[in-house]
């Protein structure tokens, strides 16, 4: 069975790997990064109507200064992000796959005003007219070098899941900085973005892109890829 694995931060790698464990995958634990929280003035809770989360990491670094949004509406990407937004005192709004962008169409008309807590490396949002946005920086992914594991796994076949744009790059420099190849390696991403920079960075032996940014819907075809096999290299499923 291919091995399967996972570079990113704690504590979703061992999110990951929990999940992979009771679906009977082997995973092996390889981070690439690791989150570090970051200092960021509080502005005052009555200038926004409601905040803007992409990732749990927000309210696990954010610090004591998130009190001040207690009660506050929150809309969050991912199931993680939304019960973290409600055990910080958060009244969710709205929770929805697929990224911060997928959620503006459904910021209701009363929360105009918003607070976005966010990483150091972020996806820049087309925000609609009517909606206006503050950015607080609060925490960020640092990048660290390639485990020998890692590197030595590349030497065989594997499936490498990939949860960020940045995590393909820093791989794909690693490995190359390490003089390996990507050739064997199948990349399964969160999504189209991810699996665009894939394209553009590393000769991976083949990229396919989740179809729900989910890790039940990437392990699912990383089990699929384990029982069958990956394509060849070169190849691309989207």
């Amino acid at each position: 069975m291919l091995p399967i694995l996972v570079m990113r931060p704690e504590p979703g790698a061992s999110a990951t790997m929990a999940l992979a464990e009771q679906m009977g995958l082997p995973v092996v634990l390889a981070p690439l990064f690791q989150t570090v929280a970051l200092p960021w003035d509080a502005p005052a809770a009555d200038a926004f109507d409601a905040l803007l989360l992409g990732s749990a990491n927000a309210l696990r670094l954010g610090g004591p200064a998130l009190a001040a949004y207690r009660g506050k509406p929150a809309y969050c990407v991912g199931d993680t992000t939304a019960r973290a937004a409600e055990a910080a005192g958060l009244i969710v709004a709205y929770s929805g796959e697929g990224g911060l962008q997928l959620l503006l169409p459904h910021i209701d008309s009363r929360h105009a005003r918003l607070l976005r807590l966010a990483a150091r490396d972020r996806v820049t949002l087309d925000l609609p007219p009517e909606i206006s946005m503050e950015e607080q920086i609060c925490y960020a992914s640092q990048a660290l070098p390639m485990p020998e594991k890692l590197a030595a796994a590349l030497a065989a076949p594997c499936i490498i899941l990939l949860h960020s744009a940045e995590a393909a790059r820093h791989c794909a420099a690693e490995a190359h900085r390490l003089g390996q190849t990507l050739a064997q390696a199948t990349a399964i991403t969160i999504g189209p973005r991810v699996s665009q920079t894939c394209s553009e960075t590393g000769q991976w032996g083949a990229i396919i892109t989740s179809p729900k940014a989910r890790d039940a819907d990437m392990l699912a075809l990383a089990a699929n890829l384990c029982h069958n096999g990956t394509r060849g290299a070169g190849g691309r499923m989207d």
